[in-house]
């Protein structure tokens, strides 16, 4: 039982910290403490990637609409998601500071092929889909040198800043957040808080931190479009009814 409580600690912490936690009970260790946060931290974001983004792609199937979801800030949303994760991948981090790259990619892939499928491209969702896997095939089997890699992850900070404020301006222009699923948007401005202290504990990589601070300022603006716009009908929209009155639009409440 010793043994197995020792391998299941030193998981989450080093040797180390295990002697200081578990021998010499100093409790009061910071940089432990930090150490132990940050991959505790990670884990759950991990565990709660493999959800995050379920809740939207539910909605698009539900409604059988990809309605107020600009596909261009999808795509480059993934892109900058794929940067990331194949960077960290080839740089042999931590997959408690990555892996939810991982989930988020396979999810966001899903979002961006339904979209097209229901705005009646199913062709290019298919090919779409293909060509996606040929790309981190390549970017994660030895074929892109680390040097390209490095200038990739460096191009992800405007990328993924663009893809966010397309989908704010599309919102923006709609007077509503349109099929963007609220638990969805929670989760991934919380994710990003959390994984700037992650990554300056795991890695300490400027230029991830970075793309985390900038991740997080676009994720607080859909956040803060989505409360604005929370029970707003969309601008423009249809009266219905011969008194002539505005139909009340779907509610977010049942995200």
């Amino acid at each position: 039982m010793t043994d197995l409580i020792r391998k299941g600690a030193l998981f989450l912490m080093s040797e180390k910290c295990y002697d200081n936690y578990f021998l010499e009970h100093n409790f009061l260790d910071i940089p432990c403490f930090k150490a132990l946060l940050s991959k505790g931290l990670g884990l759950a974001i991990i565990a709660g990637s493999v959800l995050v983004k379920v809740p939207q792609v539910l909605k698009i199937l539900n409604s059988k609409s990809g309605e107020g979801i600009n596909i261009v800030g999808v795509v480059l949303d993934l892109l900058a998601i794929s940067f990331h994760l194949s960077y960290n991948f080839m740089h042999g981090y931590p997959f408690s500071a990555w892996g939810d790259s991982t989930f988020l990619a396979i999810q966001t892939v899903a979002i961006a092929v339904l979209v097209l499928y229901f705005n009646g491209r199913k062709l290019q969702s298919g090919l779409f889909l293909v060509g996606y896997i040929i790309l981190m095939y390549v970017l994660n089997s030895g074929l892109t040198p680390m040097s390209a890699l490095f200038t990739i992850q460096s191009c992800n900070i405007p990328i993924l800043l663009v893809g966010k404020l397309s989908q704010a301006f599309t919102n923006f222009k709609a007077g509503s957040t349109g099929q963007l699923s609220a638990a969805t948007v929670i989760m991934m401005f919380a994710g990003s808080v959390a994984r700037i202290f992650t990554s300056i504990q795991e890695t300490g990589d400027t230029m991830i931190i970075v793309t985390f601070v900038a991740s997080t300022f676009a994720n607080a603006v859909i956040l803060g479009q989505l409360i604005y716009y929370w029970d707003k009908p969309p601008t423009g929209a249809v009266k219905g009814g011969k008194d002539g009155k505005a139909k009340k639009p779907k509610s977010k409440k049942d995200d």
